[in-house]
């Protein structure tokens, strides 16, 4: 197994994506610090790997403040003896648009997804260092932080946001020997479910079935599973190379993000001054306006949802 010998930290893995991650983590030989700020889904979760031969252990917190991150850490060194691997996974939503997101509704979406992503990650690669371990990190984003969505200020902000830490840090943590990349999972999740366009994905995975076609190869679109075992591969060393990178997997599919960079770039010697602008940015940028927001193809008839009456 990859990960023999390993010990992984999954911030938020007490049901969801983050149960998917730890699970794979344990199937490939690493022990697992399980996290949830519900205990009895952290327990059930350490149940589970425990019953597929795996080793786990759970810390019960949330993720955000500096105590958790370094609770997190010392219950991986309390109970397994070190620390290798860390995933920050955790999240929660608080979806809505501008004018109705609370003070609130934003600083605790960033809170737990940019914040904790942070300390933790403070936390880790401060015991990578004192320790020498050549550890990995693996932060999840979103398609929502590369591209925005609707009704996500937040939620954006944050995802974007952590992939802006992710790259960063590979440039700090390049010579200690750690590797920090991120990951952007399309899966069926809590939030999927509720959004008319994949029901018929949904509903298949509920009953047991694969996916459509389309979901799991047009728009790879899949479950939890097809997500994990990149995050097991990027743990392993057999990922030592690769670093500050934005990795999507979703259902077939396997993508790499690139770095933003200049779409088109035009020159005006002296510079770009109002009349100039006026006169010639669209001339200029015909047709190289960048769209935003994720775009989805139309749904073959068979897959489409259906309407009341139906």
């Amino acid at each position: 197994m990859g990960l023999q010998g390993k010990v992984a930290i999954v911030t938020g893995s007490g049901a969801g994506l983050g149960l998917a991650y730890a699970k794979e983590l344990a199937r490939q030989g690493a022990a697992v610090i399980i996290n949830d700020v519900n205990e009895a889904a952290a327990n059930v979760a350490v149940a589970q790997i425990q019953a597929e031969g795996g080793k786990a252990a759970a810390v019960v917190a949330p993720v955000g403040s500096s105590e958790a991150a370094r609770a997190l850490v010392a219950g991986a060194v309390e109970n397994f003896g070190g620390l290798d691997i860390l995933v920050t996974n955790a999240g929660i939503l608080r979806d809505k648009s501008l004018l109705k997101m609370t003070d609130d509704d934003f600083d605790a979406v960033i809170n737990v997804h940019l914040r904790g992503t942070f300390t933790c990650v403070r936390e880790a690669f401060g015991y990578f260092k004192e320790h020498g371990v050549a550890g990995r990190i693996i932060a999840i984003g979103s398609p929502t932080g590369q591209r925005g969505n609707f009704g996500q200020t937040n939620y954006a902000a944050a995802k974007a946001g952590i992939v802006g830490m992710v790259r960063t840090w590979a440039l700090e943590m390049k010579r200690a020997g750690v590797t920090v990349n991120a990951v952007i999972p399309v899966a069926a999740t809590a939030m999927t479910k509720t959004v008319p366009y994949f029901a018929k994905a949904v509903e298949a995975e509920e009953r047991g079935e694969a996916m459509p076609s389309f979901f799991r190869h047009d728009l790879g679109f899949g479950t939890a599973d097809d997500v994990a075992p990149l995050i097991a591969y990027l743990a392993s060393d057999e990922a030592a190379d690769i670093n500050g990178q934005a990795i999507g997997a979703g259902g077939d599919r396997l993508q790499l993000w690139t770095h933003p960079d200049a779409a088109a770039t035009e020159y005006r010697e002296g510079g770009w001054k109002y009349a100039d602008l006026s006169e010639g940015f669209h001339q200029a940028f015909a047709g190289k306006l960048q769209s935003v927001g994720e775009e989805f193809p139309a749904l073959p008839a068979e897959l489409a949802p259906a309407t009341a009456g139906e």
